[in-house]
């Protein structure tokens, strides 16, 4: 919902703290506020403030454009006067923001009294209250037939337990559950939202012990908690939405979409399989080409497995075999990702077996991940149709069209170019960053090869965890990018040494090093690891392109080195995580979505099947600047739009 000068919200709890900052943000915006407050003389001043906003954009009204109302909304009669007050000065409700909340000073153990001034009261001021508000401001804007949005002012209290109020904690609890029970109500044009703050600097608030506050990393803005809750207004896709906001971490929706999965009845159907087919027919062709990896077929010139990738691979036509296997779903592909890993494959290093066994397999198809639309599907497949976008993240999407068991399908929005990106690289960090380096906040991150396809996205989460975030890279294109990425030291090789960095300015070391390069920047980083530390080992891209290819190195005193220190040295093969790929999919996409993440693709073009070797060489020059991404399907390319 835009705002928009003319529209009316009525706040509760508006003249003080959250309620009154609210009033004056939307008096800002020109819209007529009523003002709802047990105490008087504050209410009034809020009201007379919103008026002077408003004049700015109303003048010679016929009514008042702010109006405040004394009113116990702990008392039913009371609130629901307020509402039908508002009604009659101003037609309708566009918005209704549910705040007024009190503090429980006596713990519910230690209360002797029946309640009624204590306890029981806080409950129905920050609980009975709002759901009352909440139901008859919705009521009055499905009368109106008119798009309205209610937002419920919660707290961080409602998503943990907070041991020096429990009454306050579950009434905050139940604001959270209450609201996010009432999606349905968006199918009648209402979305009801709530806002779960940390601490503001409110009247409230100061009654707390500061050591408290300070643990969690001092008060909020306010402005924090104004764009929050106009994030939750204007954002349409939002109903039954909870967002926390911290001054630790920003803005977050919870639960996230790995939470959510754990309580879904239906985990495994997943609400993008029922993407609506926006896309034409595709017509099944009788062949395609695809790119298959150190080829060899009987009476055909032999290949061997080879780490030069433009040698172990060549173009072939293959003959599309009908019907689509039952359980499988043939994909047309329109964007397929490039990785430093492609030559490891294609020299068969991802095989067990000794050469004899592994050359036993070829051909194979080549390429890792893709995106692309459901062409055809076999019989048995019924959670996804024709026309569908999807992603893959097995062999063979250096091809045109792939037949894939469908149950390794993800849906997605749109088959972008971005979406690949979020793929090898985003989940290898998002899963990586997780699960190997156990990642929290307050540490700090360095991250290697940082501006390439998995290094931009380790160096945004870092930071949006709460995290001090240091990026090595070669090139100055490289550290604009990371730097416009919000890293706070950026490491360009070229022109520094990154050893003497690290000694200089972290002379305690880092407590998680994210590290694709290997060879002598691990014998670095393995040494600039602080106690405790965490070195999640990805790859190591400088390894693969020698004369021989990928060779196995030693690494004496290894264990030494991390028994002194207590560290961890952690490998992350991202196949070994495929129970987590939608999830984390899923919170990236989120983060996409809402701005928080950001996506760079290297500008250079590469067009076609036969454009992918290219395509491998120029990531390994060490030129590319973001994710390096074949475009398979030009034609399809133009068309799509973005996320």
């Amino acid at each position: 919902m835009e705002l928009k000068p003319g529209m009316s919200a009525l706040v509760t709890g508006g003249a003080s703290g959250i309620g009154k900052a609210l009033c004056i943000a939307f008096a800002q915006k020109g819209l007529f506020v009523t003002v709802v407050d047990f105490s008087e003389e504050n209410g009034r001043e809020v009201a007379a403030l919103v008026q002077k906003e408003n004049k700015k954009f109303h003048r010679d009204l016929r009514v008042q454009s702010s109006i405040f109302v004394k009113c116990d909304v702990s008392n039913a009669d009371n609130l629901a006067a307020a509402f039908e007050k508002h009604v009659q000065m101003y037609g309708g409700l566009d918005i209704c923001i549910n705040c007024a909340g009190i503090a429980n000073k006596t713990l519910v153990y230690d209360d002797t009294s029946d309640g009624a001034r204590t306890w029981r009261h806080a409950v129905n001021v920050n609980l009975v209250a709002v759901i009352d508000g909440t139901r008859i401001a919705s009521q009055i804007m499905r009368s109106q037939k008119k798009p309205g949005v209610i937002i419920n002012i919660g707290s961080a209290a409602g998503l943990y337990p907070m041991f020096f109020d429990p009454i306050y904690s579950a009434t905050k609890g139940g604001v959270v559950m209450f609201t996010r029970s009432l999606v349905p109500l968006k199918r009648h044009g209402v979305r009801v939202n709530v806002l779960c703050p940390e601490f503001v600097q409110t009247d409230m608030a100061e009654q707390m012990s500061r050591k408290i506050i300070d643990s969690t990393g001092g008060y909020l803005k306010m402005e924090d908690i104004i764009n929050g809750a106009f994030e939750l207004i204007q954002d349409e896709s939002k109903a039954g939405a909870c967002l926390w906001i911290t001054k630790r971490r920003g803005m977050e929706y919870w639960p996230t979409p790995e939470e959510r999965r754990k309580y879904m009845v239906n985990p495994n159907k997943s609400k993008r399989m029922l993407t609506k087919n926006i896309y034409p027919s595709i017509q099944t062709p009788e062949s395609f080409q695809k790119i298959t990896a150190a080829v060899a077929w009987l009476e055909r010139v032999v290949h061997t497995l080879s780490h030069n990738f433009r040698n172990a691979t060549r173009l072939e036509r293959v003959q599309l075999r009908l019907p689509v296997e039952p359980h499988s779903a043939l994909v047309k592909i329109i964007y397929a990702g490039v990785n430093a890993s492609d030559v490891n494959f294609s020299s068969g290093r991802y095989f067990s077996g000794n050469t004899k066994e592994v050359a036993s397999r070829l051909p194979f198809d080549a390429g890792f991940e893709g995106v692309g639309i459901v062409a055809s599907v076999g019989d048995s497949v019924n959670h996804i149709k024709v026309g569908t976008p999807v992603a893959l993240m097995t062999f063979g999407s250096y091809a045109e069209f792939t037949q894939v068991p469908a149950k390794h399908l993800l849906p997605v929005p749109r088959p972008d170019p971005e979406v690949v990106a979020m793929l090898t690289s985003g989940l290898t960090a998002s899963i990586g960053l997780e699960k190997a380096g156990q990642m929290a906040s307050g540490q700090v991150v360095l991250v290697t090869a940082a501006a390439g396809g998995t290094g931009q996205f380790a160096v945004q989460l870092a930071k949006l965890a709460g995290n001090k975030v240091v990026a090595t890279c070669g090139g100055e294109s490289k550290a604009e990018l990371l730097a416009s990425l919000g890293v706070d030291r950026v490491i360009n090789y070229r022109n520094e040494s990154v050893k003497d960095v690290l000694k200089k300015e972290f002379p305690r070391g880092v407590d998680i090093i994210y590290e694709s390069v290997g060879g002598e920047m691990f014998d670095l980083c393995l040494n600039a690891l602080a106690v405790h530390g965490h070195l999640i080992v990805i790859g190591m891209i400088s390894q693969y392109q020698g004369e021989d290819g990928w060779k196995p190195k030693n690494y004496t005193g290894l264990c030494e080195k991390i028994l002194a220190k207590s560290q961890t040295v952690a490998g992350f093969f991202l196949v070994q995580y495929a129970h987590l790929w939608q999830d984390h999919l899923d919170k990236l996409f989120d983060l996409y979505a809402s701005g928080k993440l950001k996506v760079s693709l290297d500008p250079k073009k590469f067009l076609g099947v036969a454009s992918v070797p290219d395509a491998v060489e120029y990531l390994h020059s060490g030129k590319s600047v973001g994710k390096v991404v074949v475009c398979i399907d030009p034609s399809y390319g133009q068309v799509v739009a973005k996320l």
